[in-house]
């Protein structure tokens, strides 16, 4: 044990799709072009929300803390993922695999959190509007999101120090494209049990409680957005809320699949792939769905370029 704890230290091989060499250039080529995407897209909400006065509200503070999530989250796994696909080194050093352990757990965590406040942020706008400049006020708005930071830190030190802990093996092959704690597991020498009822408890409170709590905060907003009489007002309200609904099933629903099953399962290749699916997919749709039904982000960026000409 104490040979194979040895050689942990040595770094750890991401296996990926290197058993199927002949797709690594198909997912190197797909998951850059995502990568550029990301970064694209989040940055320009990011950009829009600081330089126009007209979207310094708090929906869009919370958009670009999430944008701002995304090019981080996607930015501690990616670049890895690439130079593996790229190349025949496969290896991750065993300083490269616990920061990227601890950060990606960090940011999806806080991403969990921060969905709630959206939804939060969407009932109170919709079904609370007199009351919605005081309960939304700046200093809440700023706490809000500290919490949503502050929790996913606390989550990451928990979870990432307690899988850290187990003895490893002496194979150092992780069968995913990053280190993250369900493949970690996998490579303990001892009885993990433990490990996966913490696992599966953090998880469920990070991700199938808060999902319940959005989706019962859903119906309270459908409720009130079919009191509402005006039509454009309901059309409105409908395509923000369901830009954000979207957003939330297709994060969450990844993330319970991928973290809530049992760690030492016989669907690990679904496992990775679906982990793929929350690290890249994800945070490059979120632009994309926040932004093409929704014509307040399309007026700033077209003030942006107007401005742009009119320097130039």
């Amino acid at each position: 044990m104490e040979r194979a704890n040895r050689s942990s230290w040595e770094g750890f091989i991401l296996v990926g799709v290197s058993d199927y060499p002949q797709l690594e250039m198909i997912f190197f080529v797909g998951i850059l072009f995502s990568y550029l995407l990301t970064l694209f897209g989040n940055s320009a909400i990011i950009l829009l929300s600081s330089l126009d006065a007209r979207l310094h509200t708090p929906m869009y503070f919370f958009l670009s803390n999430l944008s701002s999530v995304d090019l981080a989250f996607t930015t501690s796994s990616v670049p890895q993922m690439l130079i593996n696909l790229w190349g025949a080194d496969k290896t991750i050093s065993y300083g490269g695999c616990v920061t990227q352990l601890y950060v990606f757990l960090w940011l999806g965590a806080t991403e969990c959190i921060l969905l709630v406040v959206m939804a939060f942020d969407r009932f109170v706008a919709v079904c609370r509007p007199l009351h919605y400049t005081t309960m939304m006020n700046p200093r809440r708005c700023w706490l809000l999101a500290a919490i949503a930071w502050l929790g996913g830190l606390g989550n990451s030190v928990v979870q990432s120090t307690f899988t850290l802990q187990l003895p490893l093996c002496e194979h150092r092959r992780v069968d995913s494209f990053l280190c993250e704690v369900p493949a970690l597991i996998k490579l303990a020498c001892v009885d993990t049990s433990l490990n996966e009822a913490v696992l599966n408890n953090v998880c469920t409170f990070f991700t199938a409680v808060p999902l319940s709590v959005i989706l019962i905060s859903y119906c309270c907003i459908a409720q009130a957005v079919l009191k509402i009489r005006s039509a454009e007002g309901r059309r409105k309200a409908f395509n923000t809320c369901l830009s954000h609904l979207v957003v939330v099933l297709l994060f969450y629903g990844s993330a319970i699949y991928g973290y809530l099953l049992p760690a030492k399962t016989n669907k690990q290749d679904q496992g990775k792939f679906i982990s793929l699916f929350y690290s890249v997919v994800t945070p490059m749709v979120n632009p994309l769905i926040y932004t093409l039904r929704n014509k307040e982000v399309k007026g700033a960026l077209r003030r942006l370029l107007g401005k742009g000409r009119e320097v130039s």
